[in-house]
């Protein structure tokens, strides 16, 4: 399956295969990351209010002088702000200083408490959904798609059994270590672009040594961390995150090689030995939101 460079989203908008993730980017050194991104040719900058960054993230747009309709934007509604969603959508639009988003995100189906020390069992996330329908139906011009993340297969079929409009996108964990195979042919018949976070396994992630990765990557000639990427890009209906606040390794993420059916079974067969979550919804106090390996 050769790599592609965009996935059609259900709105008919194209959506960049490889984007600039910024979870977990220190302070300070975002901004240049992002400038630095969209100066080599990335195309889509990923970012939520959960991060505390967006701010930084829109400095680094500005600073880059790139035209804004040339790239994607994506933020993630907060898991403290389902009480005030278009509330949110402004404070975003303005720290990220731009008049509109091409994504936003419920970043979690978990409302929490202001805090956010624990869930808000107050509010139900698929009313929060429906807000974000509104809010989106209502401004065109601010928000382009909308879609949720975090969202396992039981609880997508809640949510379309009671909606209008199909989530764009599942931002979810994806890698061969957690390669959430179902969930990600579930939302490919539904029409739901899968993006894919923490496609390395975290920054020290036992996949950059593990054989079989190493292996695929001394035969491309490539760094394991190109396989990795490369993997979700391979698949129909997957885009995926990068992320560094380091230029070589900015640059380096870009290049994505075609792999073959074989590797792709492979590195897919590797969750059966080797599971772990880099992320997992325990944190969020409200349980394992019905994924199965979280029970």
């Amino acid at each position: 399956m050769p790599a592609h460079k965009t996935v059609k989203l259900n709105t008919g908008a194209d959506m960049p295969t490889v984007g600039l993730g910024t979870w977990k980017s220190a302070p300070g050194e975002v901004a240049h990351a992002v400038e630095y991104a969209l100066i080599v040719g990335y195309k889509h900058i990923d970012t939520a209010t959960a991060y505390g960054n967006e701010n930084e993230v829109g400095d680094g747009i500005k600073a880059s002088g790139v035209a804004r309709d040339s790239f994607f934007l994506t933020t993630k509604l907060n898991n403290n702000d389902h009480k005030r969603v278009e509330e949110a959508l402004e404070f975003s639009l303005n720290a990220l200083k731009t008049d509109y988003l091409d994504l936003w995100l419920m970043h979690w189906p978990a409302p929490m408490v202001e805090d956010l020390s624990g869930p808000d069992r107050s509010i139900d996330w698929l009313d929060t959904w429906k807000k974000m329908v509104q809010v989106y139906k209502r401004y065109p011009q601010k928000v382009k798609a909308i879609g949720v993340s975090n969202v396992s297969i039981d609880w997508l079929k809640h949510l379309l059994a009671n909606t209008d409009v199909v989530p764009a996108v599942n931002q979810i964990e994806l890698h061969p270590s957690c390669t959430q195979e179902e969930l990600v042919d579930f939302c490919r018949e539904k029409g739901i672009i899968v993006t894919a976070y923490s496609p390395l396994g975290s920054n020290d992630s036992p996949l950059l040594t593990n054989p079989i990765v190493n292996k695929i990557a001394e035969k491309h000639g490539v760094p394991p961390a190109n396989v990795l990427i490369s993997l979700q890009a391979n698949k129909p209906g997957v885009n995926v995150l990068t992320k560094s606040v380091t230029n070589a390794r900015i640059l380096a993420n870009t290049k994505v090689i075609d792999l073959a059916d074989e590797e792709i079974k492979e590195l897919q067969n590797i969750d059966k030995k080797e599971h772990f979550r880099v992320c997992h919804p325990n944190w969020t106090g409200w349980g394992s939101l019905g994924f199965a390996d979280c029970e």
